[in-house]
């Protein structure tokens, strides 16, 4: 019996579709992009063609500093995905940008010991070999 390692490549990848694009080339660009409403002032995410507070069709991307703090946080200790098996302890985050919205994310260069709720955190473009950027965030120290 043979057995192989699981690759980085091996990895889900998110698949960007029409509306998602600008926040996918805003991270290829090392910029946070999100939608705005233009009609009430609502920041958006995840990215749609519809605000969600007041159902108007007029968002605009905008580049925004990524800055945010931790609003939930858990620690998996055993790999969500074989492709993940070196990178447990893996801190799962979903944090709250300043512009409001929450979004799901993975802390790095962090102790899992030191994260608490409301620890103020920057992003990370994390580039990987096939060229797919993911937002990471880390400790703003």
């Amino acid at each position: 019996m043979s057995t192989t390692e699981p690759r980085a490549a091996d990895k889900p990848r998110p698949v960007p579709i029409e509306v998602t694009e600008p926040f996918w080339s805003g991270l290829r660009d090392e910029e946070v992009r999100l939608q705005r409403c233009d009609d009430c002032g609502a920041w958006v995410f995840y990215p749609r063609h519809r605000c969600p507070s007041c159902l108007s069709a007029a968002l605009r991307w905008h580049t925004v500093s990524g800055r945010a703090s931790v609003y939930t946080f858990t620690i998996a200790r055993q790999a969500t995905h074989p492709a993940f098996a070196d990178e447990v302890p893996q801190v799962l985050a979903v944090v709250e940008l300043e512009e409001g919205p929450r979004l799901t994310t993975t802390l790095v260069d962090v102790d899992p010991d030191e994260v608490c709720v409301g620890l103020a955190v920057l992003p990370v473009f994390d580039r990987d070999e096939d060229g797919t950027v993911l937002l990471r965030y880390r400790p703003a120290r």
